[in-house]
């Protein structure tokens, strides 16, 4: 039964069209949206709504249902729309009238957003300690190769000398930054929207402080901003996670450059390459061809989100639905490909003879007019002169 059932049955086409994928989506919301119908429980059991003995019934069996869905036991059917249906459906079949009254004071609408931020905390989280990850691994690799020089370049062109370390350590420091962006996503998204209901609040006396502190909120989000700022949190996550892709795209492409056999600086073992079905002596660095490509996958992820809210009035409007297959998708792609690179950068090794061999004369250029500054002469005449060399 839909939580908005009438007497009417809907139109088959006009149901499938309108349920989309969310009852498949929705699988991965289920615990956050039984852990903000446990505060929900509690808060009516608190200004009187429940008794004690319902409020732990619930609570009982919304832990069950946890445990079902971690089992893979829990199903949501296309005609039960989502979770929240089918969270409703189950509490009502075990707990017949007492399960009707979960949804007391609350509305679908503050429903969906309370899963999606507890979702989004919690997803945060695991991302940043993803990328710290990834910096342990970075910071290994510095360690390793820290005597290693090989060329820097601009304009795809020899500039100067560097080092393997310097390399590593731009992208760590450069993810490091992107960990306090994540953070600020955290921050911004750690406001309590259980309560709202439709927009507009309850007649009844809800206790939002109540249930903020139960579900470790930092705040209180106001009434009407709820549904506006829905789309408008995903897209700024969405945007603090291509930060992280634009590292690793760059750190993507770099490798694959750097471990072409005109170049061999590195060298990737054939565990992480695929091969050719027609060339028998390829092997293809693939995963990071798909890690760079991911920028593009999560850059479009924001850009459908940014385009499905714009110009819609305020208040909650279905478009919305459509927001939530491109943001878990953001969270999804994300995370693999810090994982992938970690494994990248576990197993990448460093060829010490190809980069050395490749410090050739010109990358000492600077380094030899600066030596005649220091001797007296103008830096532009020494510049000059140590350019005619390489005329």
């Amino acid at each position: 039964m839909k939580l908005w059932q009438k007497k009417y049955a809907l139109n088959k086409t006009i149901e499938d069209f309108t349920v989309g994928n969310d009852f498949v989506l929705d699988l991965q919301l289920i615990e956050y949206d039984c852990i903000g119908s446990m505060a929900h429980a509690q808060m009516l059991g608190k200004i009187g709504v429940l008794k004690s003995a319902e409020v732990k019934k619930l609570v009982k069996e919304l832990k069950k249902i946890i445990e079902l869905n971690k089992k893979g036991k829990f199903r949501i059917k296309k005609e039960q729309e989502d979770c929240h249906t089918a969270i409703e459906n189950y509490l009502t079949k075990k707990l017949g009238n007492l399960g009707k009254k979960i949804h007391t004071g609350r509305s679908r609408n503050d429903q969906v957003q309370t899963a999606l931020r507890l979702y989004s905390k919690a997803e945060l989280n695991q991302t940043i300690e993803k990328v710290e990850l990834l910096i342990q691994s970075l910071e290994k690799f510095s360690k390793k190769y820290k005597q290693v020089n090989f060329p820097g370049y601009t304009h795809m062109r020899k500039a100067m000398p560097s080092s393997i370390s310097s390399w590593s350590n731009g992208f760590t420091a450069s993810l490091k930054d992107d960990i306090q962006i994540l953070k600020t996503a955290l921050k911004l998204v750690d406001q309590n929207p259980l309560g709202s209901a439709a927009g507009y609040g309850s007649p009844l006396t809800l206790d939002r402080a109540f249930t903020a502190k139960l579900l470790k909120f930092s705040k209180i989000q106001e009434l009407t901003y709820v549904q506006n700022s829905r789309g408008k949190f995903e897209a700024f996550i969405l945007s603090a996670l291509m930060q992280v892709l634009l590292d690793l795209n760059k750190m993507a492409s770099d490798i694959i450059l750097f471990s072409m056999f005109e170049f061999s600086y590195f060298e990737l073992p054939n565990e992480i390459c695929s091969g050719s079905s027609l060339m028998p002596h390829k092997k293809n660095p693939d995963v990071l061809e798909l890690i760079r490509g991911n920028l593009s996958v999560v850059q479009g992820n924001l850009i459908q989100v940014l385009s499905l809210i714009q110009s819609l009035p305020s208040g909650y409007n279905r478009d919305f639905q459509l927001t939530k297959e491109p943001f878990l998708n953001g969270f999804q792609v994300t995370q693999k490909s810090v994982n992938a690179m970690i494994v990248v950068m576990t197993k990448l090794k460093v060829n010490e003879f190809k980069c050395r061999q490749a410090l050739t004369e010109e990358l000492y250029a600077t380094e030899q007019a600066l030596k005649l500054v220091n001797e007296g002469k103008t830096f532009r005449d020494a510049y000059n002169e140590i350019g005619k060399k390489f005329a």
